[in-house]
């Protein structure tokens, strides 16, 4: 089902520029609807006609969604007044309306979903749909004996019930620390932290590398990120 909408919000959601700079483009007469060029930036479209910009094709669509592969040392929000947030990676885009699905700790990397999909966000986030999420993460010492068997019956960490059961792999050595993939399906507060200190091992890095079924980009450097796919985004929505 198609929306009617403004043309200069239309361009603006499309193509990445804010609706003052879509205004002067549209006055420029760089854009043509159903190829007439249009001058009128409160002109009310469908969103299913056919619009160019210097002859290149725009799809528009109502939601956004992108992969980022969060860096360390900024937060997962809107806005801050002290921190860099996630949102400030996505250049180039339209990012108004745009948030982070959930959170990461300042200090963890990997995967972010960002979208302005509120019925996603609150399908992967909900407690009660148990999305499973899946890290990497280096601590200072090995897990004792035992450990594995402990998450997998759901683990206790000082809360009013135990986590979820979850599952660990050990990765192996990393030098002088060693390395393990933690799948939880919950987000209490510092939870992957909270559970290895548990046993007495301090986690020293921290990264998500899967969420909801979909797997982190290995091309994605920290700070980069990326539109998902079709694809990615059927599993995210199966979940």
């Amino acid at each position: 089902m198609s929306d009617i909408i403004r043309l200069d919000r239309f361009i603006s959601e499309c193509g990445g520029s804010s609706r003052k700079q879509a205004v002067k483009i549209i006055k420029s007469g760089r854009v043509k609807v159903d190829g007439d060029t249009v001058t009128e930036p409160g002109l009310k479209i469908s969103s299913d006609v056919k619009v160019t910009l210097d002859g290149h094709a725009l799809k528009y669509s109502k939601y956004s969604y992108y992969m980022l592969n969060k860096p360390q040392g900024c937060v997962s929000a809107v806005k801050d007044h002290i921190s860099d947030t996630v949102i400030e990676y996505l250049k180039g885009v339209n990012a108004r309306g745009l948030f982070p699905v959930g959170r990461l700790d300042k200090d963890t990397e990997g995967l972010l979903i960002i979208t302005n999909d509120g019925e996603l966000c609150h399908a992967l986030t909900s407690p009660k749909r148990h999305v499973s999420k899946t890290y990497y993460v280096l601590t200072d010492k090995r897990l004792p004996r035992g450990a594995r068997a402990k998450m997998e019956e759901g683990l206790d960490i000082g809360d009013e019930s135990p986590c979820l059961p979850a599952q660990l792999k050990s990765k192996g050595a990393v030098e002088d620390e060693y390395a393990y993939e933690l799948t939880i399906k919950e987000g209490r507060f510092h939870q992957v932290k909270r559970m290895f200190l548990v046993f007495g091992c301090k986690v020293t890095y921290l990264k998500r590398i899967s969420e909801g079924g979909i797997r982190i980009d290995k091309k994605l450097k920290p700070g980069e990120f990326r539109s998902l796919t079709q694809g990615e985004l059927n599993t995210l929505k199966e979940e």
